[in-house]
């Protein structure tokens, strides 16, 4: 389980990448040329989606590794599996109806608040040691 969070990051990574080929093959599928970042209403949401996980991921990591390393690697590790399966399940809904994105999104931000409250004790506790 200590290697959990190692594997996390890898699929977060995977993730981005994803949405990274999602936005590129929509630019080609639609027409829309760089820099643009509006045209077709799917590339528009392929964009959103990438944009908005990339914005969670910059939280998402340095909480995932303060939790791992303040005494709570395994569950750093569910937490952030919980994370991925909830950032995918809203990037999917989002692509095919963006009114549907609401059940992942709050499946991903339940697991990054269990992280959050993770590292706050493991940090918290390490400054009252010493």
């Amino acid at each position: 389980m200590t290697h959990l969070p190692a594997l996390v990051t890898l699929l977060t990574v995977l993730l981005l990448f994803g949405t990274m080929w999602a936005v590129g093959h929509a630019r080609g599928k639609y027409g829309i040329k760089a820099p643009a970042t509006s045209g077709h209403p799917a590339f528009e949401r392929a964009y959103r989606v990438q944009m908005n996980t990339l914005e969670n991921t910059v939280m998402f990591l340095p909480t995932l590794w303060l939790a791992a390393n303040y005494g709570f690697s395994g569950w750093a590790g569910v937490a952030g599996l919980v994370w991925i399966v909830g950032r995918v399940w809203y990037a999917l809904a989002y692509l095919k109806d963006p009114a549907k994105r609401g059940p992942g999104y709050v499946v991903g931000m339940s697991g990054w608040a269990a992280l959050l409250v993770l590292a706050c004790i493991g940090v918290g506790r390490a400054m009252l040691v010493g």
